[in-house]
Parts: C-alpha cells; structure tokens; sequence
C-alpha cells in the first residue's frame, strides 16, 4: 500500500451464505465459486486448499507450510515487542498514516534482548514477521486502525500471511508494568486477578468466571487483538514472588476450577473458535516454586526449588491439568530450570521420579515433550517466555543464538518470545544443510541435530501456529470496524459487571466494636480525616487528594485537616516492594514498613554475614500509628484499606487501626462503598499472610523456615513444633481479635 488513506477506510468485505466467514480484503483479489467468496491470498486466481474457509485449519495449514519459503517461516517462530506509529516522539518516522513506526533502532536493548529494530513494512516484507506483541495503551479506535494497517501491508505480500498481535492482559486495574500487564483502563476494567478470586471465594459463584472470560472475548475479537498472554495457572508458594498479584491465588484447587470455566469462556467454547481469542497459559510448570522470592529475571532466581517431596504434582500442575483438557491454545513455559541438589524428590504423572534435566523449562525436553505433550497430552502449541535465547537462556549460556534457537524449537518450542533472531535462526537452518560442524566442534553434551534447525523442527513449529491462525479466521479477515469495536466496548453492562466485582473483592479482615459499616447514621454530624500512603511522598499526596475529594463528592462526608479533631479516620495503603526486573540487594520485603534495615544476599542468594540495606514498602507509615492516636484520643475510630499486590505482613497497619479491608487492586471506591455499607463486605483472602519475618527467615544455608514449594495454607504441616501457638499454626498472621488471615478469610457485617 501507496496511499496515504487508512486501511480501515478501504477495507471491502465478502458476505458468504450460510454462517460461511466474511472475507475482507485490502489489496488481494477475492475468487468467487459455487456461489461464495474466498480470499486468493497469493493472487493466483487458483482455489488452492489454503484459501478454502471449507477446509478444516488444520488441512489448510498442511497446504499453506508447502508454499512457504523458509524465510517466510523463519519470520513466523519470533514474536515481540512492537512500536505503534502513534506513540513514537516528534521526529521519528512514521509510515504515510501515521499509524506504523518506521524507526529504526540500531540496538532497540530491552530486559529481553539486545538487537536492531528495523521499520515495520521492512520487518512484515522482508523480514517476513508475522507476530507483535502490543505494550502501549491506545484507544480502541487507535488499535483497530493500528492492527488493520498492519495487516494491509501484511496481505499484499507473497502469501498474504496475516499479523497476529497479542498483548498481556488489559482487563485488571493495576500498576502498569512493563512484560506484564502494561495496559489498563480502555476495556471493561477488573479487579485484579487476585480480587477476582476473591470474589469468587467469597460468592461461591464461579460465573465470575464465565462473564470475566466472555467480556474479553466480546472486546478482543472486535478489535482484531486474537490472542492473549494470558492468564497465569501458577500457584503462588513463595509470598516473595514478585508476580504474586497476577495469580489467582495459593489454591491449586481453586485455580483448576478457574481455569476450567475462564478458557472455554475466552476461547469461545470447548475448542478454540472463530470469534474465540487464543490464550497462552503460563507460567509452566508453575513460577510459585521460586527460591525465597527470587525472580528468574535475573540470575538468582534461576532455579525451581521444590523442597518438599511431590510438591511439582501436587500444588503446581494441577491447574496446568485443566488448561491441556480445557484445549488452552498455548502454553508457556518459564524461565528457570529444575535444581535437584536442592529439592525433595518429585515425580511425574506415572509415579516415577522425573528426569532432573537443569536447563530452562523452555529448552527442557523432559517438560516440554514428556511431561507435557507426552503425559498431560497437550495438543496446542509452545510460546517461550521473552528472552530465552539472549538474556535469560538459563542452562544453556555456553550455547550461541542460533544453537539456542535450534534447542529450544527442536525440544518443543514453537514461538520465541522476545527476540526477532531471524538471522541467527537462519544461520541455525543452514547449519543443518551446510558443513559447518565438520569444521567447528558440537557443543559438549549436545548432538549436532539438536543445535541445528532442520525443516522437520521448522515446518512443526509453523504449522502449529499457521493452524492457529486460520481457525481465529485471521486469514479470511483480520479486519475489523472501529466504530463497531468502540461500540463493544463501551457496553455499560460489562464495566458495570466489573465493577460489581471489584465490590464483591473488598475482604473484611477486621472490625474491632462493629466499627462498620460507617454509614450515613453513624457519620452525620461526624468528622472524617482521610489521608492515602503510597510508595512515595508524591504518589501518597496524589492519591490524598483524590480520596478526600471522592469522599466529599460521591460520600457526602464532611473532611476535617485535623486528625485530632476528626470522628473517624480513613486510611489507604497501597505499598509497593522490589524492582519487577533487576535483582534487589537482598530478599523482597513484605513488611509494611518504612526505612527498615534488612540484610543483603550474596551471589548465591543466601543472606550476607555483614551487608545491610534499607527497604521502604510504603512511605510515612509512621504517620498511620500518630494519626490512630490522635483520633483514638477522643474516642474516635480508624478505618484502614490495604492494597494487596503482595502478601504483606500487615501488623503495622493492624494494630493501629479498628477496621481494616483488603482490596486486590481494586477501586478505592469499591473499597469506601463496602466501608460505609453501600456494599455487603463480601470477599475472602485468596492468599495467605505471613505472620512477620520469622515465619520467612532464611539460613546461612539459604533455607527458608517455610518451605517455597508449598502454599500458606500448607505451610504449617511443615513449620518448626517451637514456632506453633495453642492452635498449632505458626505461619499465619494473628489480628489483635484471634484471626488468622490465611487462605479463605472474610468477615461479614
């Protein structure tokens, strides 16, 4: 495409009789026999097998994989992260809508690699990439007229492959964080995913679910976004896990039920469907093993660590199990690879010990192959974590790009995440067809087939995902309205459905005297100070001065500046601990706390001998216990909202305070309606607290007291006699009213 005009305004469609697809075209011819219509996607005016929407996917992709060149394939193994033309800075270049970056960036250097970008029609042309991953956050109309651009450069090419375009989560409020979830806010918006377990805990309705699941599919099918990173099937073991907030939780059983409704629901039925979005279940086998917290981001958190025997089957496959028989489009594999010298023994589905293989689970044939295809019976196709081949490539670092490449397709990948090595992986294809390891050694411990890429490897891996593509119809019209996909979501039904789930996420965990509900009776006449903690000075000032303005606008409530003259206190904490993508100098903090001297770790991540930093998870805590006397003083009481994006340690706040809520990323006002009583208190902890420090320490040997492999609910079976009170727990944290806040907790007015 010449022309200056938006494919979204030229795009001509095709109604075909009976239910049969509608086509859409840009540039390609359409062929027209026995009274339908199909796209002649290479221009031949033949109806070759590829081009018949009649075909069942995976007969045309069988067609499809012979026409292809090996470029042509080689562009389809990679997927990352993209650039719209809409978000680019002033000077750098844009294609003639404005809407396709064609910037080059000579090392475009990320957490997950390090390599040049070139500009967009270059890479689709030449290239031949065929898989973007979406990080920014535009407006459904900005998407819509992005990813139908990119699909007209993409049609007019040799076979006309269409560009799928995938994104990380969008329907959770949250901290936007970069591989994880970086948008929020355009689509109907969640809690997140720990608030929606939450409310199903406390509901006892898993058609959360079900309309969680559908809602997404309505609004990403209309935008043309056909497949999601998404959700995770982890069980959250270790509370250090950096990752915890986008689990549903520490329960493999809940998780397995989840999962058993949320694929079918986003996927479009008991197969993956036309209208349907493909989901990528991740993290497998199960990221919540991690060795106290450590994230495998970076080198310390390399390793799985199961310390305790049979944990892998018992607490972390389990929803993993459901997403295989559920039809889960993909699978993920993590990072970190399997640690024998430190883990329990573990077994694999036949009760026999597995196969302790310490490469990264991507490259780990005993997971991928065995365990996963072999025994779990996994028919859908594997999507690397990003960077597996470059800055994460745990256990295979002696390897160079292109062996990495070939390993990990050879054993069982099928996309690679994070990197578009389209040079190195031809380099690994002719390495296959060429001599050059009669001249240059095989990499000990590796045979040259497997650090080589043959046609075999390559044409499965295309395949699989060719397969995929034409059963989400992109091949037949990755186009979309956007007048059509605003109308979609902006459906009032769907963000009021989420918004009653943020209400229903809100867990009542304390409330000393019947403190609430705080309603009208109780505050008329009454004075309310309010004041919200982030994890800076400017984040607690910003969000100050948005709560004190909710409450006097949407509540009705008469603010006072002055704790010690106010009736009631209102508090909010959302605290925020660690750095997602580096290493921390020592062990994530849970403790709600400010300026606190905490030990360094060494390089093997056991605690140092004499290094200490300073940890701040939310600032001017301090204040909360001065605020809580001043109101106390008079007779007054205090009402705390603690934000839980990890499993904190929440005594500091606690003891402080008459009531306290938790919210999950929820909506500060979902929260004050469940505190003044417009909302039943309804939700229940979908994790469980650490008690404080001692229930989490770790040795000189870099042993955690509390296993990492096993959820809090658990934990106890497993915790020193000396440490247990009168109840035999010692793990949970114990409020000032004899409750334990683990798994399952939730008081009711």
């Amino acid at each position: 495409m010449t022309t200056a005009t938006k494919a979204s305004d030229i795009v001509k469609y095709y109604e075909n009789p009976d239910g049969g697809p509608v086509i859409g075209v840009v540039s390609k011819p359409v062929i027209e026999q026995d009274g339908l219509y199909f796209k002649d996607l290479d221009g031949s005016g033949k109806l070759d097998d590829y081009k018949d929407w009649r075909k069942s996917p995976a007969e045309r992709a069988a067609s499809l994989i012979k026409e292809l060149t090996v470029d042509e394939k080689i562009g389809m193994i990679f997927t990352n992260s993209w650039r719209m033309g809409q978000e680019l800075k002033e000077g750098e270049e844009r294609d003639e809508t404005g809407l396709l970056s064609e910037q080059i960036v000579e090392e475009a250097d990320s957490i997950f690699s390090a390599e040049k970008t070139w500009g967009t029609k270059y890479s689709l042309q030449t290239l031949k990439l065929r898989n973007l991953i979406l990080r920014a956050n535009p407006t459904t109309r900005e998407l819509v007229d992005w990813i139908n651009q990119l699909n007209a450069v993409a049609e007019d090419t040799e076979h006309g492959v269409p560009v799928q375009v995938l994104s990380n989560s969008r329907n959770e409020n949250g901290e936007a964080v970069f591989g994880m979830n970086e948008a929020q806010g355009v689509f109907a918006t969640w809690p997140g995913t720990l608030g929606i377990a939450a409310a199903v805990i406390g509901t006892g309705d898993m058609g959360v679910i079900d309309r969680f699941g559908r809602i997404i599919r309505r609004e990403w099918d209309a935008v043309g976004m056909k497949k999601g990173y998404m959700y995770m099937a982890d069980t959250m073991t270790d509370p250090r896990w950096q990752r915890t907030y986008g689990t549903f939780g520490e329960n493999p059983k809940l998780n397995s039920e989840i999962f058993d409704h949320l694929i079918p629901a986003i996927q479009g039925g008991d197969e993956l469907t036309r209208d349907g979005v493909a989901m990528t279940v991740k993290h497998f086998p199960g990221g919540g093993a991690r060795e106290n917290g450590f994230d495998p981001h970076y080198a310390e958190g390399q390793w799985n660590v199961y310390q305790t025997e049979g944990s892998l089957e018992k607490y972390h496959l389990p929803a993993f199990k459901v997403a295989v028989a559920r039809n889960a489009a993909s699978i993920m594999p993590y990072y970190a690879k399997p640690c024998k010298e430190k883990s329990a023994e573990q077994y694999d589905l036949n009760g026999k010990p597995i196969d302790w293989q310490p490469v990264g689970f991507a490259f780990n044939e005993f997971f991928i192959q065995r365990l996963l295809r072999g025994q779990m019976g996994f028919k859908g196709y594997v999507n690397s974590d990003s960077g597996i081949t470059h800055m994460m490539a745990w256990g295979v670092k002696e390897l160079s790009v292109p062996e990495r490449v070939a390993l990990a397709v050879n054993n069982g990948v099928d996309v690679i995440s994070g990197a578009f090595s389209v040079t190195e992986a031809k380099e690994a294809w002719e390495r296959a067809h060429n001599d050059y390891y009669d001249t240059h050694d095989v990499p000990a411990g590796y045979t040259r087939e497997q650090v080589t890429l043959g046609d075999e490897a390559l044409d499965r891996a295309v395949t699989r995902t060719l397969t995929e593509k034409f059963t989400l119809g992109l091949f037949d019209n990755p186009y979309r309205d956007p007048a059509a996909a605003e109308a979609v979501v902006r459906t009032q039904d769907d963000w009021d459905e989420a918004y009653e789930v943020h209400c229903d996420s809100v867990t009542l965990l304390k409330n000393a005297d019947r403190t609430l509900p705080l309603d009208k009776e109780k505050t008329a006449g009454r004075l309310v100070y309010a004041e919200a903690f982030g994890k800076d000075k400017e984040t607690g000032e910003k969000s100050t001065a948005s709560l004190r303005a909710m409450l006097e606008s949407d509540f009705g409530l008469t603010l006072t500046d002055d704790p010690a003259a106010a009736d009631y206190a209102l508090i909010y904490a959302d605290p925020r601990s660690g750095n997602y993508f580096s290493a921390t100098k020592g062990y994530l903090e849970l403790d709600v706390c400010e300026n606190k001297t905490v030990c360094d770790t060494d390089p093997e991540g056991r605690p140092s001998k004499d290094g200490t930093h300073e940890e701040t998870t939310l600032y001017g805590v301090g204040r909360i216990a001065e605020i809580a006397d001043a109101v106390h003083a008079h007779g007054g009481k205090v009402i705390a909202s603690l934000n839980f994006s990890l499993a904190w340690m929440p005594g500091n706040i606690e003891r402080h305070v008459d009531a306290l809520v938790a919210g999950y990323d929820t909506y500060t006002k979902a929260c004050v309606d469940v505190i003044v009583g417009r909302h039943p208190a309804v939700g229940c902890l979908p994790i469980t607290l650490p008690k404080d420090d001692s229930v989490i320490a770790v040795n000189a040997d870099g042993v955690c007291v509390s296993p990492n492999d096993v959820p809090g609910y658990d934990k106890d079976k497993f915790m020193p006699a000396s440490m247990k009170d009168e109840n035999g727990k010692a793990y949970a944290y114990r409020d000032a009213a004899g409750n334990y806040y683990e798994y399952g907790f939730g008081l009711r007015y």
